[in-house]
């Protein structure tokens, strides 16, 4: 761990175009995806539609489509697009040397809120 940060391993491990899953003891599994522009996003792995798995969907661009029902679902914003409507948490996520690193307050929860925020708008700066 750095600082507020958990290493959850290399970028290796999730091959372009996939995603793996991160369980987490008292909270909601993460989908962590490896775009083929070499992008990674972390998300609930829950689609907000029926709660489907996000990880085994199709990734294109930084949009994951829904196993269940074809909602697509923003990497970047967590927002369902189209005409459906519902949004999935993000979680933010940096890459550092190789390893990627996720938020510890929004993975293991109760987290100062002010903080996912602040690395959110680090992310995008």
């Amino acid at each position: 761990m750095i600082g507020n940060w958990l290493d959850i391993g290399p970028v290796t491990q999730i091959e372009p175009g996939t995603a793996r899953t991160l369980p987490v003891v008292g909270g909601e599994e993460i989908a962590v995806f490896h775009t083929m522009r070499n992008e990674f996003f972390a998300i609930r792995n829950k689609c907000p539609h029926k709660q489907g798995p996000l990880s085994q969907g199709i990734v294109h661009g930084d949009v994951v489509t829904c196993p269940l029902h074809n909602w697509n679902i923003s990497l970047r914003s967590g927002k369902a697009l189209g005409e459906d409507e519902g949004c999935v948490p993000t979680i933010p996520l940096k890459v550092d040397a190789g390893r990627i690193y996720l938020l510890r307050s929004a993975v293991i929860g109760g987290g100062d809120e002010a903080a996912v925020q602040q690395a959110t708008q680090d992310k995008a700066a």
